[in-house]
């Protein structure tokens, strides 16, 4: 395994929430503005700001089949981009109660 995929892998499963995100991006501020909405404690990881971004960014792609960020994660669960998490908007307070992140 690469070292980019053990550490998007560690993040993942260390972490109640994860954002795997990139600063200039329009979608993954309105995720991150909707998780802290609901006072979330989630862990933001800007790819565009670290030196192995383009590489974790390769790896999400085999974790999870998505290349584009946002790449959101609650409770090891892959829920997908900005959209995704949209969608799940009424069963956010449960899902991050349940995920520890509340």
């Amino acid at each position: 395994m690469s070292a980019a995929k053990t550490k998007a892998q560690k993040l993942i499963d260390e972490n109640a929430v994860v954002v795997f995100s990139k600063s200039y991006c329009p979608y993954c501020t309105s995720s991150k503005s909707l998780l802290s909405s609901f006072d979330a404690n989630f862990t933001l990881v800007e790819l565009d700001q670290i030196d192995d971004g383009s590489a974790i960014q390769d790896a999400l792609q085999e974790i999870s089949g998505q290349r584009t960020v946002p790449n959101i994660w609650i409770k090891q669960n892959h829920i997908g981009g900005n959209s995704d998490l949209q969608n799940v908007k009424s069963q956010l307070p449960q899902l991050l109660k349940d995920a520890g992140a509340l």
